[in-house]
């Protein structure tokens, strides 16, 4: 990483120095929060972790069902698929259950979390099976669909390894590593994974899902009030693929790779 990265204008200054600006947590710029990826915290999903990104905590289950769905039959082919939830007290104030339809953003969100990770692994070896995973937030402090597929990942790993080793999948289908960050511009200073006190009010925001080539399998931001610029923007990516190959080490590291 580099010691520094410094945005300047005429007005406003931005900065994205690690030690030109903190943040209202104390951590630098390009500092990510405490990472934590508990592995097979489940013990009845085939695979399981609960990740911690600081205060925002997710449950990721792996469940596989040897079918797929029925526009896929006969193609010789796999599937991986996500639901995303939360539950009523996961965040400061109590949320309806969504117990009839996902809302919106829901359903969003957790096709956001089927993208990416199927962008990572070869359907064709997966013939004739599906794996779907859940991600269930029982706290919130900004960034879970990012903490979602970055442990998704790790669950969906585990689930296909277990099936290798019970020789129901010959090949691991995971062709690389996916991992997932949001980065924003909060106090006129580029900042990598804000909490919820940095989302709220900053002045851009972008979430990044990152492959450990650098591949790029999908980029969700928007400004606030004042559109940012490109310079800007490839200053975020820089931020972005630093920071998901700190989480793909962190995963390899949990698995045992």
């Amino acid at each position: 990483m580099p010691e520094s990265i410094v945005l300047a204008y005429c007005c406003p200054r931005l900065i994205c120095d690690e030690d030109l600006a903190m943040r209202h947590s104390g951590r630098k710029n390009t500092e990510l929060r405490d990472i934590e990826i508990i592995p097979n915290y489940n013990p009845y999903a085939e695979g399981s972790c609960l990740i911690k990104f600081g205060n925002t905590h997710v449950i990721c289950t792996a469940s596989v069902e040897e079918r797929v769905p029925a526009w896929l039959k006969g193609q010789d082919k796999g599937w991986v698929t996500a639901e995303y939830g939360m539950l009523p007290r996961a965040t400061h104030t109590r949320v309806q259950r969504e117990a009839k339809k996902p809302s919106g953003r829901t359903q969003e969100i957790q096709r956001l979390i089927g993208r990416s990770l199927r962008a990572v692994v070869d359907l064709e070896k997966m013939k004739d099976i599906s794996v779907c995973i859940d991600c269930d937030v029982i706290q919130a402090d900004g960034g879970t669909r990012t903490a979602s597929i970055t442990g998704g990942f790790v669950a969906l790993y585990l689930a296909l390894q277990k099936m290798m080793k019970e020789k129901r999948l010959l090949v691991n289908p995971v062709k690389e590593f996916v991992a997932a960050v949001s980065c924003a511009i909060y106090n006129r200073s580029l900042v990598v994974d804000v909490d919820y006190v940095e989302d709220s009010a900053a002045q851009a925001d972008v979430n990044f899902v990152l492959t450990e080539s650098g591949k790029i399998v999908e980029i969700q931001g928007t400004a606030e009030e004042n559109p940012f610029e490109e310079k800007e923007f490839l200053k975020l990516l820089e931020l972005a693929k630093e920071a998901t190959a700190q989480l793909i080490e962190k995963q390899k590291e949990v698995l045992g790779l």
